[in-house]
């Protein structure tokens, strides 16, 4: 009988993916916890969405990490969710940016999120970094091991 080795996503290339996200989730989650505590009042929604950023960039860090099925699952969900939340939220911050600004008292002010205009603020990595993750998580599909697991051992 043979053993299969649980395959891993933290190798070679993985290890810089890993590292960007780790960095990012950092970030976004700083971020966010500075806007929510001293100026959540004046853009909820973006402040929130920025605090939705870090956290499935924690989430995907974590996925990215942990080898196996169920984690690669989940790295491919959150990735995803990445990808629809800086699609979505980088173009309605150039269709309708008032969206994140509930009033026009604070127009003036800087409320963007991570993902705002695509990622600007981040030199647009929250937009690439999803589309490079699903690279990634394709190259390293892990084995179906399903059907090797129901099989009859051979003697």
């Amino acid at each position: 009988m043979m053993v299969q080795k649980k395959s891993t996503r933290a190798i070679g290339f993985g290890r810089v993916l890993i590292a960007i996200y780790a960095i990012l989730a950092l970030a976004a989650t700083a971020r966010s916890v500075f806007q929510i505590l001293t100026q959540f009042n004046e853009a909820p929604l973006a402040y929130s969405l920025s605090g939705l950023s870090g956290l499935v960039y924690i989430v995907a860090t974590i996925a990215l990490i942990v080898p196996g099925r169920k984690s690669y699952a989940v790295a491919w969900a959150t990735i995803t969710f990445e990808l629809v939340g800086v699609l979505f939220v980088g173009l309605m911050s150039i269709i309708d940016p008032s969206v994140f600004v509930p009033s026009s008292k604070y127009a003036h002010s800087d409320h963007s999120t991570v993902w705002t205009y695509f990622g600007i603020g981040y030199g647009f990595v929250p937009l690439a970094l999803p589309i490079v993750g699903m690279f990634w998580l394709r190259h390293t599909r892990p084995a179906r091991t399903d059907a090797l697991a129901s099989a009859p051992a051979e003697v």
